[in-house]
């Protein structure tokens, strides 16, 4: 009989070098993937992660899915970190998405200045507020918050579907559940002519510096840390396990609703259902490829968007199915997970001793 049991000390290389790990073990099932489904696998992986950068317009795409994964990314992983997990990043885009616009739909045709920073502003709360929700069920009703953010995403979908379908829906967007077009107020500039990437990376630029300061040089990320890694030392030491969760839930809600302003005022430019493919979602595998770390988050954050324009080149290139991305995402998990429990816990045999009962 083989049982798990902690390590005592888990080795730190190897904790760094579970993703590298994940990662070549996701490739290596992804080439047979594409074998099975008739594709040549370094054609494959040449069109998934070499011909989409060999543009400007390719580099572009990859910095501007890349930014608001990294952003919402810092946020989840400061929480992650203290042991509270935020798995509606999700809804609580869509909600900072949904305040951006209303301060967009309000002002439409406003050439005022503050327009756009009021937008990033209202994201922040609408994100923050959606976060705070079930950081209040969590303190006082000790409801689960893997499940209380989970559940919010689907009230914030539905919400948004509502609003794009009746109120806010654009009278000359032939009834297509969308907003109207924002103003040029109400828009990131572009960086380059031509090109969709905007000022919106700018302040996912600035997210990375703050968190690593934060994570680095703060005794609140400190109390976060011990608070996840040892309840009883915290608890002991007198860190507030409240305080721990509002800050977590509310933060993590903050980045992923200004995540959700960006993608409005930026490339869409609109409300719209399909604002989102999902980046809530994969910034939770985001954080915990970059183990939880600011700057190693930068690095799975590209990681991830070049796994996203990859499914989109290997659709239009190699008529791949468009669940092709969520399964490089998923096996990536998958494979990450398993590396993390073996870096954690290893195999103990123990022997089942069988006792034969003789009859009388």
């Amino acid at each position: 009989m083989q049982l798990l049991e902690p390590r005592a000390t888990p080795s730190k290389l190897m904790q760094w070098a579970a993703p590298p790990i994940a990662i070549c073990l996701t490739l290596v099932v992804g080439a047979v993937l594409f074998w099975s489904l008739g594709v040549s696998p370094p054609k494959a992986f040449y069109v998934f992660f070499i011909e989409p950068l060999e543009t400007s317009n390719g580099w572009s795409e990859l910095v501007l899915k890349a930014s608001p994964l990294i952003l919402i990314a810092q946020g989840l992983a400061l929480g992650f970190r203290a042991r509270i997990y935020n798995i509606g990043a999700e809804g609580q885009l869509l909600m900072g998405a949904i305040f951006a616009s209303a301060v967009a739909i309000w002002t439409d045709g406003s050439t005022a200045w503050w327009v756009l920073p009021a937008m990033v502003l209202a994201g922040a709360l609408g994100g923050g507020l959606w976060g705070a929700l079930p950081a209040w069920l969590k303190t006082h009703f000790n409801a689960e918050e893997t499940l209380t953010t989970l559940m919010l995403t689907y009230v914030a979908t539905f919400f948004l579907s509502w609003l794009v379908s009746v109120p806010w829906r654009d009278p000359g967007g032939s009834n297509f559940p969308q907003s109207i077009m924002f103003g040029d107020a109400a828009l990131f500039t572009p960086l380059f002519e031509g090109l969709r990437i905007n000022t919106s990376v700018y302040i996912t630029i600035a997210a990375v510096v703050i968190f690593q300061i934060f994570v680095s040089r703060s005794f609140t990320a400190f109390q976060l840390a011990v608070g996840g890694q040892a309840p009883a030392a915290a608890r002991y030491a007198g860190f507030s396990a409240r305080k721990a969760v509002w800050l977590s839930l509310i933060i993590s809600g903050l980045t992923a609703g200004i995540a959700g302003a960006g993608e409005v005022a930026g490339p869409i430019g609109q409300l719209t259902l399909s604002l989102s493919p999902g980046y809530g979602y994969a910034a939770i595998i985001v954080a915990w490829v970059g183990r939880l770390h600011p700057l190693g988050i930068v690095l799975s954050g590209f990681l991830m968007a070049m796994i996203y324009i990859g499914g989109d080149a290997g659709q239009v290139s190699l008529q791949l199915p468009s669940a092709i991305t969520g399964l490089f995402q998923g096996m990536l998990l998958f494979f990450l997970l398993g590396a993390d429990a073996f870096v954690n816990y290893r195999i103990k045999r123990r022997k089942v001793v069988q006792l034969n009962k003789v009859a009388a």
